[in-house]
C-alpha cells in the first residue's frame, strides 16, 4: 500500500495586492471578496479554483480524435463539473465540447467503431424512474444524442477494456452478494433503501477504502455484446407488456432450475421490471468474487474472447494478484502466471493479441523494498521473460508499440516521468522523451506508433500532448483548459547526503528574489513515501506560494522513486533516518543561496510528508512554523486502524516501528504545529491527528489551555481536501499561519471559519 501524495483534484480565492518585497498582506490573502483583478490565477484563491483543469485523455481508434475529460467551477463554485472535449490529435484545429450535463462525464473510452464510452448519472428518457446510479453511455461517431448502455440499480464503476477487433466490452460494476440477477440486486437495493438500511456484515478484511466504506455490495466484471443494442420506439401504452422474456443470470455459471424445481425467486421475480431488452445484458465474469475482483487491470484479446485480469487473491494476510484468463462466453478461468508473495500487475496486450506484458512485483518485507519488474509473456502465460533487468526503474504505464517489437512506458526517473521505449529483443531501454515533463495517460496512434499523452510539470498542469515515435519531439495539442503562465523561476538544485548519495530537487522562487531582498523559504516533503516531485499537483500548488512571495522547496529525500532501487531502501524500514537527514541536508544547500533568507523558513508536507512534518518537529528547531497535513503520528496505533494494514505491518518490524515513530519526540517539539486532517480519511485516519492534537495539549498548553498550536478539521473531507471552498479555507488558514510565525504578521483569522 502506498501512502499516495495529496494530489488530486481542486482549490482557489482571493486577489492579494503586494508590497515591494513581493509579500501579501493576511488580511487581503484571508479577504476573498476583494474585486480588485489579480495579477494571475496564482494571486487569488478565487481565481486559482476557476481554472479548468484536464483530468483524462483517450485516443480514438483511427488515431484522429482525442476526447479530455475537463473539470470546470460550476456556477455556486462548490463542486467540480466534468465534461467531454474532442481536439484533434496532431495539434491543429480547435476543441470542440461534446457533453453536457448537470451530473458531468468520467471514464472516457472508445469502442472499435470510434463511438465514445463514458459513464454519467445524467437523466435516462427512457427509464421509468431517474437513478441516481452513473450508467455507461454511448455517443455515436456518426453523430447524434448519447445513449445509456445499462440500467443497473447499482451503477457502473467505469470500463475496464475495449476490444479492438469485436463489439464486447468489459465493464466494472458492483452487485449484493446474493444477487443471482441484475433484477435480484435492483429490488435488494430497493428493499435496503426503502427500509434505510445502512448496516453491511463483513466476512473479509478490508471493511473500507481510502475514504468509503466497503461493501455491501461486491466489485465485478460484466461483459456486454454492444451489438446487442437495440434502437426501437418505446411503448408506453397502458397494454405494453413489461416484457416477456425470463431474466437470466449474469452467468453461465450459475445454473437455472430445473424443470418442477423450486425456485425461490419465482415468486418475487413476475413482479420485477426485467433488465430492458433493449440494452446489451450483462454477463458476469467474475460471479461470487468477494474482493477478489478490485482487480490490478485488465485487457481483452482483440477479439473480445478472451479477458485477461489481475484478479486479487484473497489471504490472511498481504493478498497477493494474479493474472487470470476468463472465457467471455462461458466464463471459465484459468490462472496464467501466480506465485505467492508476489504481485502479478496491469496486464497489456499486443494488437495482435499473442504477447502479454504486466508487472511482476514480490513482496516487499522489512529488509528491504521489492522491486517491480517488467515482464512479458505468451498469451497463456508460457515462455516468460523479464525486460530491461538492469534498468533501475519502475514502469507506471505501458501500451506496446504497434509492430509489437516494443514496449512503450512512463516512469518516474530523476525528477521526471518521461516516456521510454522498451525493446522485447533484450535491446537497451531509450529514453523517448527529453523534456523535463512528467508524462500520464499513455495512449499509441496504432497507424504511426506516435504517443498521445498528457504532462505536467511545477510550472504548467496538465495538458494533452503528442509525441513524434522517431524523435520524442512533442507538439501541444489544442486544449479548453491552457495552461497559466507560471510565476518565478524553477531550477533544479542538488547536494550530497553523509553517506554519499545524491539528493536532488526543485527549487521555486518568486520574482525580484535576491540577496538584496531574500525570500522566505518553505520546504514541502512529498507524500507517498513511494513518489517523487515530478508532476503538476492542484493540491499543493507552490505558484499559489510564490505569489505570496515564498521560496518553495520540493526535495526527492531516501524512499523517493526515480532514483534506483538502493535509494528506496536507504530510508526502508528507518522513515526517520535517511528522509529526515536528506531533507535537512538539501534544506541546508538550499539556504545558502543568496535569494534564501535562511532565519525564515518553514517545513510543510502531506500524508507522508506529514509524518516526516512530526518527525521534523521532534527532532529539530530550525523551522519557525510546521503544517502537518493528514500525518502518521503513532505508529502502534496506525497499523491497525489505517484501510490496508497487512501492507504496513509487512513493511516494517517492530523495532522499526518503534524506533520511527513521532510520537517518542513529543516532549522535544518547540515549534508551532498546524495540524490538519479529514475525519473521512481511511488512509491515515483521523485517530493520528487526535492524538497528536490531545498529546500537544497534555505537553504544551499553557495552563489556561492555550496553544501556539492549530489544529484545522474537515468533516467530511477524506486524505485530499476536494471540495473547491474548502480548499480556499485549507490555504488561507495555511498562509495565515505562516504569515505569523514565518514573517512575524499578526494572525487573521480566514472568515469562512466563523
Amino acid at each position: 500500500m502506498i501512502f499516495y501524495t495529496l494530489d488530486a483534484a481542486d482549490a482557489r480565492a482571493s486577489a492579494p495586492r503586494h508590497d515591494r518585497a513581493g509579500r501579501a498582506s493576511v488580511d487581503e490573502v484571508t479577504d476573498s471578496t476583494s474585486a480588485a483583478a489579480p495579477a494571475t490565477p496564482f494571486h487569488s484563491l478565487d481565481a486559482y479554483i476557476a481554472l479548468p483543469r484536464v483530468e483524462g485523455l483517450a485516443l480514438s481508434p483511427d488515431g484522429e480524435r482525442v476526447v479530455l475529460t475537463v473539470a470546470t467551477l460550476s456556477a455556486d463554485r462548490t463542486r467540480y463539473e466534468r465534461a467531454l472535449w474532442e481536439v484533434p490529435a496532431h495539434g491543429d484545429g480547435a476543441p470542440r465540447r461534446l457533453t453536457r450535463s448537470a451530473k458531468g462525464e468520467t471514464g472516457v473510452a472508445f469502442t472499435r467503431e470510434g463511438d465514445v464510452l463514458f459513464v454519467s448519472g445524467r437523466p435516462d428518457v427512457e427509464a421509468e424512474k431517474d437513478q441516481e446510479a452513473g450508467q455507461l453511455w454511448l455517443l455515436p461517431a456518426r453523430g447524434g444524442e448519447a445513449r445509456p448502455i445499462t440500467r443497473l440499480a447499482g451503477g457502473v464503476g467505469g470500463v475496464a477494456a475495449t476490444a479492438l477487433e469485436a463489439d464486447t466490452i468489459v465493464i466494472a460494476a458492483d452487485l449484493l452478494p446474493s444477487s443471482e440477477t441484475v433484477e435480484d440486486d435492483a429490488a435488494s437495493l430497493a428493499t435496503r433503501t426503502e427500509k434505510k438500511i445502512a448496516a453491511i456484515l463483513h466476512e473479509t478484511y478490508p471493511v473500507r477504502y481510502w475514504d468509503h466504506d466497503l461493501g455491501p455490495a461486491e466489485p465485478h466484471l460484466l461483459a456486454l455484446a454492444l451489438g446487442e443494442l437495440v434502437d426501437v420506439v418505446p411503448d408506453r401504452s397502458p397494454e405494453a407488456a413489461p416484457g416477456d422474456a425470463a431474466p437470466e443470470t449474469l452467468s453461465e455459471a450459475v445454473a437455472a432450475p430445473s424443470p418442477g424445481e423450486a425456485n425461490p425467486a419465482a415468486a418475487t421475480d413476475a413482479a420485477r421490471t426485467p433488465y430492458p431488452s433493449t440494452l446489451p445484458r450483462p454477463r458476469d465474469l467474475t460471479p461470487h468474487p468477494g474482493r477478489s475482483a478490485d482487480t490490478a487491470g485488465q485487457a481483452l484479446t482483440p477479439d473480445g474472447r478472451t479477458l485477461i485480469a489481475s484478479l486479487r487473491v484473497p489471504s490472511r494476510g498481504l493478498e497477493r494478484y494474479e493474472l487470470v484468463a476468463i472465457d467471455v462466453a462461458t466464463g471459465e478461468r484459468r490462472t496464467i502466471l501466480g506465485e505467492e508473495a508476489v504481485h502479478y500487475e496491469y496486464p497489456t496486450l499486443s494488437r495482435d493479441g499473442q504477447t502479454l506484458a504486466y508487472v511482476r512485483a514480490p513482496f516487499s518485507t522489512p529488509a528491504g523494498p521489492g522491486d517491480q519488474e517488467l515482464w512479458v509473456s505468451d498469451l497463456d502465460g508460457g515462455s516468460p521473460r523479464r525486460l530491461a533487468a538492469d534498468w533501475d526503474r519502475w514502469v507506471a504505464e505501458l501500451e506496446f508499440a504497434p509492430d509489437g517489437e516494443s514496449l512503450l512506458v512512463i516512469a518516474d526517473d530523476d525528477g521526471r516521468a518521461p516516456v521510454f521505449r522498451v525493446p522485447l529483443d533484450g535491446g537497451a531501454v531509450q529514453r523517448l522523451t527529453s523534456d523535463g515533463f512528467a508524462y500520464a495517460n499513455l495512449r499509441v496512434d496504432a497507424r504511426t506508433g506516435d504517443v498521445v499523452a498528457l504532462r505536467s510539470s511545477w510550472q504548467a498542469p496538465a495538458h494533452p500532448v503528442r509525441i513524434d515515435a522517431r524523435t520524442g519531439e512533442a507538439t501541444a495539442l489544442a486544449t479548453p483548459a491552457a495552461p497559466p503562465t507560471p510565476l518565478g523561476e524553477l531550477v533544479e538544485v542538488e547536494t550530497t547526503a553523509a553517506d554519499g548519495a545524491r539528493v536532488r530537487g526543485w527549487l521555486l522562487t518568486p520574482e525580484g528574489a535576491s540577496a538584496e531582498s531574500p525570500a522566505p523559504l518553505l520546504l514541502w516533503i512529498h507524500g507517498g513515501p513511494l513518489n517523487s516531485w515530478n508532476a503538476w499537483s492542484w493540491r499543493w500548488a507552490p505558484q499559489l506560494a510564490v505569489a505570496r512571495g515564498y521560496a518553495v522547496l520540493l526535495p526527492d529525500p531516501a524512499l523517493s522513486t526515480g532514483y534506483g532501487l538502493d535509494f528506496i531502501a536507504r530510508g526502508w524500514n528507518a522513515w526517520g533516518a535517511a528522509p529526515f537527514t536528506d531533507l535537512m541536508a538539501i534544506t541546508d544547500a538550499v539556504e545558502q543561496r543568496p535569494e534564501i533568507d535562511e532565519t525564515r523558513t518553514a517545513a510543510m508536507g502531506g500524508s507522508f510528508g506529514g509524518y516526516m512534518a512530526n518527525w521534523v518537529a521532534g527532532h529539530t528547531d530550525r523551522f519557525r512554523a510546521i503544517v502537518t497535513h493528514a500525518s502518521l503520528w503513532a505508529l502502534d496505533q496506525f497499523g491497525g486502524t489505517t484501510d490496508n494494514s497487512a501492507y504496513w505491518l509487512g513493511i516494517f518490524d517492530e523495532a522499526g516501528l518503534d524506533a520511527n515513530s513521532p510520537h517518542h519526540a513529543i516532549g522535544d517539539i518547540v515549534t508551532p504545529l498546524l495540524v490538519i486532517h479529514g475525519d473521512r480519511d481511511y488512509r491515515v485516519p483521523i485517530g493520528e491527528s487526535l492524538r497528536l492534537w490531545s498529546d500537544l495539549a497534555s505537553h504544551h498548553a499553557a495552563d489556561d489551555g492555550t496553544m501556539p498550536h492549530k489544529f484545522l478539521y474537515f468533516p467530511d473531507e477524506n486524505h485530499w481536501v476536494l471540495k473547491p471552498q474548502h480548499a480556499i479555507v485549507w490555504y488561507e488558514t495555511v498562509f495565515a499561519f505562516l504569515d505569523q510565525h514565518v514573517r512575524g504578521e499578526k494572525w487573521v483569522r480566514p472568515k469562512n471559519l466563523g
